[in-house]
């Protein structure tokens, strides 16, 4: 793990200059377009970039304060999976739209009664000619309420094996059956939905992949959902980090009090392992190699780590802390105090806690599955085929 990045001078930079001085202001369409989106996907939707020509990107556009279009899912998940499994039409129609973030996506996979059993869904898929006709619910939808179009898995065959019988499709949210329901957060905030479907019909050449493989795809999501979630900002990637917070508390005097500045160390501490955790992720790919189940390692760590980052900043407010709004923290009380309520959903989204300590068991350290849900083996079952305790 030991790379540094180009000097000043390295052509790849001087493209980026000359581009940004040729644009520099430019639009979400004009970036979209450049291949600076997202630049490691392939042409003509990226530029092809290895991890060093995109870290170059990233600090070229970050010197010259401009910022990427924001569209979460549909960049960072609904993006790569139609990259790897959609048509040539449907990239053709999608791909640009969602990189410009002319078109808002969201993801239509969790529901009420599966839990972070995410295979066992309920809500139907039905082919009736050309078109498939859905019924069910969905519950978590971020940006549900403002989203154009959705990612959606939905189960296409009841007698396969839960694992199977699962297709993949891309679902435009004004079909006439698609009911939004808000769900209010406790930050009192709104960006999680309920979203209904009563005979919503979708088009066929909105099935991505083949009818009942949509599993496998899922997965493509989740892998990228993950590592997303993990990266940047102690709040999945966005807001604050922990350089702020401690920063925060230099330009307020340092810390006098032994326990606040030992939970200030661990959390700084916490970020640096994060951090290389990255650069290895990073490394792995100059090399070529998979990063393995690192996003999972990453995930875990990072959801803790920014629950720690805010719960730390809540305790230094002092009495303010209780407060929505407040002078403490530079006058930021009240962002803080949304950060730590906020905060408690990191744990939960994109795949437990649990969940991902699950894949890191048996990934990592080799230890057999709890239930074998293909071979319909028990906990017992398939440890004495793992060749028993390890």
């Amino acid at each position: 793990m030991d790379f540094e990045l180009p000097p000043d001078d390295d052509p790849r930079r001087v493209a980026v200059r000359e581009w940004l001085a040729a644009h520099p202001d430019p639009t979400d369409r004009q970036l979209a377009e450049s291949g600076y989106v997202a630049p490691h996907w392939p042409k003509p939707y990226g530029l092809d970039a290895d991890p060093i020509h995109q870290l170059i990107i990233d600090d070229e556009l970050k010197r010259a304060g401009v910022r990427r279009p924001s569209n979460q899912i549909g960049i960072g998940w609904a993006g790569p999976t139609l990259l790897h499994a959609g048509t040539q039409a449907q990239k053709d129609r999608y791909l640009l739209p969602l990189l410009a973030a002319e078109e808002i996506w969201c993801q239509l996979f969790s529901e009420p009664d599966a839990g972070s059993d995410l295979a066992n869904l309920s809500t139907r898929a039905e082919r009736d000619g050309d078109v498939y006709v859905v019924n069910g619910q969905k519950i978590w939808t971020s940006f549900g309420h403002i989203a154009q179009f959705g990612i959606l898995i939905a189960r296409t065959n009841p007698d396969a094996p839960k694992h199977r019988g699962i297709s993949y499709f891309i679902c435009p949210m004004d079909l006439p059956g698609i009911e939004v329901r808000p769900i209010v957060e406790m930050t009192g905030a709104h960006t999680f939905n309920e979203v209904f479907f009563t005979d919503v019909r979708i088009p066929v050449e909105n099935l991505v992949g083949e009818e009942n493989e949509g599993w496998s795809l899922a997965k493509v999501t989740l892998g990228n959902e993950r590592v997303s979630l993990s990266g940047g900002g102690a709040l999945w990637g966005l807001g604050p980090t922990v350089a702020d917070l401690l920063e925060l508390i230099r330009s307020g005097g340092g810390l006098t009090d032994p326990v606040l500045r030992q939970r200030a160390a661990m959390v700084h501490v916490e970020s640096e392992i994060l951090r290389l955790i990255r650069l290895r992720t990073v490394t792995a790919a100059i090399k070529g190699e998979p990063p393995g189940p690192e996003a999972s390692v990453r995930k875990v760590l990072a959801d803790e780590h920014g629950q720690h980052v805010m719960a730390l900043a809540k305790d230094l407010c002092g009495a303010e802390g209780m407060l929505s709004e407040g002078d403490a923290l530079g006058g930021q009380a009240g962002f803080w105090h949304y950060g730590f309520l906020f905060s408690q959903a990191l744990t939960i989204g994109g795949g437990t806690g649990d969940v991902q300590r699950n894949i890191i068991a048996e990934r990592v350290l080799g230890l057999p599955h709890d239930v074998d849900v293909e071979a319909g083996m028990t906990w017992a079952e398939a440890r004495a085929a793992a060749g028993g305790a390890r």
